[in-house]
């Protein structure tokens, strides 16, 4: 198991030589389209698939796992707010057994549609809204992990390393996948900057790169502050629906492999 983010240890290793890619996919909605899904599937090794309640129709999204079946790339459930109209990106106090049996609920239609195409759900990361709030809400955490634990406590959870749910996951004895962001700005706590905040995505392809290549190799982060961070990533996120989404991750996977790194969705 790798180390929180912001904990310092003599043992954490210094070169990694796999990580794994991951993109939130399956995000159209009708004749709606956002982000190029295929040209994603071609560079990432796990895909974050939406099942429908802050993105995503049914037919997108079994087309998308099929893609991912073809291409070998890991299927996760993107689980997140009932909120199409606000992509998930907005905070809903849902009461705890509410948030438990929906994460159920998407997490269930994903795995029925992929499973009609040859693809299995291999593990769960919240959307947007859901996944700030349950770095630090006790009540949301508890309900996600929940979640996994009803569906038998197979499926690890993907978040941040210092996020409640992560260490709540751990404690009920669920696997868990720490990522990173290369295209986001990092607090001094290890969170991400506020997309409300100047500077909280970044855009330049070369500068995302050498941070991902920074927090795979070297295992550090600049905060906003300019304090540095200590981060051991099973996973880095590419968002697939920022302007340039596709150059940023080509060049992040070629940077990557430039610098030694394999990109693999394998564990252990």
């Amino acid at each position: 198991m790798h180390e929180p983010m912001g904990i310092s240890s003599a043992n954490v290793t210094t070169h990694i030589a796999s990580i794994d890619l991951n993109a939130d996919l399956g995000e159209s909605f009708g004749n709606w389209t956002l982000g190029d899904d295929a040209a994603m599937l071609a560079v990432v090794s796990s895909a974050n698939v939406a099942c429908g309640f802050h993105a995503g129709d049914p037919d997108t999204i079994r087309r998308t796992c099929r893609q991912a079946v073809a291409r070998g790339v890991r299927i996760g459930a993107q689980v997140g707010y009932p909120d199409l109209p606000g992509f998930g990106r907005r905070f809903i106090d849902m009461a705890p057994s509410d948030l438990t049996s929906a994460v159920i609920y998407q997490t269930g239609a994903l795995t029925a549609l992929a499973a009609s195409v040859g693809g299995t759900v291999d593990y769960v990361k919240p959307h947007g809204a859901l996944y700030n709030t349950i770095v630090s809400h006790e009540g949301q955490a508890a309900a996600v992990v929940a979640a996994l634990t009803a569906l038998g406590g197979r499926l690890p959870l993907m978040g941040l390393p210092t996020a409640l749910a992560t260490d709540l996951a751990r404690r009920a004895g669920l696997p868990v996948i720490t990522e990173a962001f290369a295209d986001r700005a990092y607090l001094p706590d290890g969170s991400l900057a506020p997309r409300s905040m100047s500077g909280a995505v970044l855009h330049d392809s070369a500068a995302i790169a050498e941070r991902a290549v920074r927090m795979v190799t070297d295992h550090s982060v600049v905060a906003v502050d300019g304090s540095v961070l200590e981060i051991v990533p099973e996973s880095l996120c590419l968002h697939g629906d920022t302007p340039g989404a596709v150059a940023h991750a080509d060049a992040v996977r070629a940077a990557l492999v430039g610098a030694g790194v394999a990109i693999s969705s394998r564990r252990g």
